[in-house]
């Protein structure tokens, strides 16, 4: 039996798949691992969890499914995006650790380059906002932070890396340093137009080009792996960052299809096709795809809620009020409402549409009658309000409603939170059979890449519905509802810390 195996290293987990030509899974393995959050508003992963995880799923994915390398044909690698390394090209050594995505500590740089008046320039070339999120504060924080790391930089010695780039340095024991251009997408580095990094935005940043790493295709050969003894030999065919590989995944191969990702954060993306879009609504416009050296780049809009999935990971953690995050549903159904209660976690400030780095997390509405379960229900419902706002801003993008919004990810097990979401947008929204979208679209890019799918059709023909969730509430009740949560946000974004005397 011939196969393909996906690798989804994720923010809180590594993950594995195997996947036939019907897109069945075969087998399946996941490992956590650690968060550090060692300031406020910091979030780090230690490089090397980020790899040993990821060797242990892949094996053990396999060994499920019961198959030998001689049985798959290729590799897909999906990741979570954003996240920073930087490590000695000579040894493989991490100068310090992974700085994550949601990490906030270049707001400060952010604000300095927008009074430069940098941030049209960055708007134009990348379609990206001038904000902590992306890669290009993060890894220019490093060479500011780390004793000789810009020198050594200059001089070759460095590798810098999203975590694809440092996962296919490690498969390949560090033969490929390379990226995908829809990770590259999200550097602040690369000009849209030309998929290449840009010497005007490495100026801006005082990044080295010499610390980066190669641009490929999302479906072409990157390398084969050398440093897992059981899968030696097996070509790396695809490559994407989480995002980009779910809308993939989903199918959404035709503009003006649009996808949103419940995972740790929230991920709504609209295809655009080859029509590079600039938003007019603090939306970011990003690489969709690309699909081999010689095809176009195919580009989307996209919106992304920072906290999503966490904000339950925060209950059970943090509040103690779950032990697993599966408890959330069945405590949530124990009220008919939110009573009243507005939830705006805004941990590490607030993303698309507001962009608001020093928003911070807030509850509003608490009386004495007010219960875990008003809370709970605030929370999930939150999602739901966030995904919301986005969606209303690319439906003024894109000068139309959209006919669906296909979504996946682990929160669409919940179908209090897909109804209450189809409630909020007034459109279908339709969970697929498969819900693994972002492994199966590496998967599906590795595959197009050595025949083993012919074309997007043929994986087209592959996506089919579950269930579809359509409008209940009344327009009246959604009105008030979005409006509470508007006022909600706004008390959020007028939160500033005082600082101490």
């Amino acid at each position: 039996m011939s196969a393909v195996l996906a690798i989804d290293q994720g923010t809180t987990s590594s993950r594995a798949l195997v996947f036939t030509r019907d897109g069945t899974t075969l087998g399946v393995a996941q490992q956590e691992f650690a968060q550090h959050f060692p300031q406020p508003g910091w979030v780090e992963h230690d490089p090397a969890d980020l790899w040993d995880s990821t060797r242990r799923v892949a094996t053990a994915a396999v060994a499920e499914a019961n198959l030998a390398a001689s049985d798959l044909v290729a590799v897909g690698l999906t990741n979570q995006r954003e996240t920073t390394l930087l490590w000695e090209r000579s040894t493989g050594r991490p100068l310090a650790p992974a700085i994550v995505w949601q990490d906030r500590r270049t707001a400060a740089m952010c604000r300095a380059l927008q009074r430069r008046g940098l941030e049209p320039l960055f708007r134009r070339k990348t379609g990206l906002r001038l904000d902590p999120y992306f890669s290009g504060t993060k890894l220019a924080w490093l060479l500011d932070h780390l004793p000789g790391a810009r020198r050594r930089a200059q001089r070759g010695e460095l590798a810098f890396g999203t975590v694809d780039t440092w996962l296919l340095w490690q498969l390949t024991g560090g033969k490929v340093h390379a990226t995908d251009v829809t990770n590259a997408s999200r550097t602040l580095l690369l000009d849209l137009r030309t998929g290449q990094w840009d010497d005007a935005l490495l100026r801006a940043l005082r990044i080295p080009a010499e610390v980066l790493p190669e641009i490929r295709a999302s479906s072409g050969h990157f390398g084969e792996i050398t440093s897992i003894p059981a899968l030696k030999g097996l070509p790396i065919t695809g490559v994407a960052g989480d995002q980009h590989a779910a809308l993939f995944g989903q199918a959404c191969f035709r503009p003006g299809m649009a996808k949103n990702t419940y995972g740790t954060g929230c991920f709504l993306l609209l295809n655009t096709g080859t029509r590079l879009v600039h938003s007019k609504h603090r939306l970011l416009t990003t690489v969709a795809w690309k699909l081999g050296e010689k095809g176009p780049i195919e580009y989307a809009l996209e919106g992304s809620v920072f906290i999503g999935g966490a904000v339950v990971q925060w209950l059970r953690d943090g509040l103690g009020i779950i032990r697993n995050s599966s408890e959330i549903q069945a405590l949530v159904e124990k009220v008919p409402d939110n009573g009243g209660v507005y939830f705006v976690p805004a941990f590490t400030g607030l993303g698309a549409p507001h962009w608001d780095a020093e928003a911070r997390g807030a509850i509003f509405g608490l009386t004495r009658g007010t219960t875990s379960s008003h809370l709970a229900r605030a929370a999930v419902e939150s999602i739901a309000y966030q995904v919301a706002d986005l969606l209303s801003a690319m439906e003024a993008d894109a000068g139309q409603r959209l006919r669906e919004l296909r979504v996946d990810g682990g929160a669409t097990r919940n179908d209090g939170l897909l109804q209450f979401q189809s409630d909020l947008l007034r459109v279908p929204v339709v969970r697929p059979r498969t819900t693994e979208t972002t492994a199966l679209g590496a998967a599906f890019l590795a595959g197009l890449a050595v025949g083993f799918w012919k074309d997007q059709q043929e994986i087209a023909a592959l996506w089919s519905a579950d269930r579809t969730f359509r409008a209940e509430a009344k327009p009246a009740r959604v009105k008030r509802l979005r409006q509470s949560w508007d006022h909600a946000v706004r008390g959020a974004r007028a939160w500033r810390e005082t600082p101490a005397k």
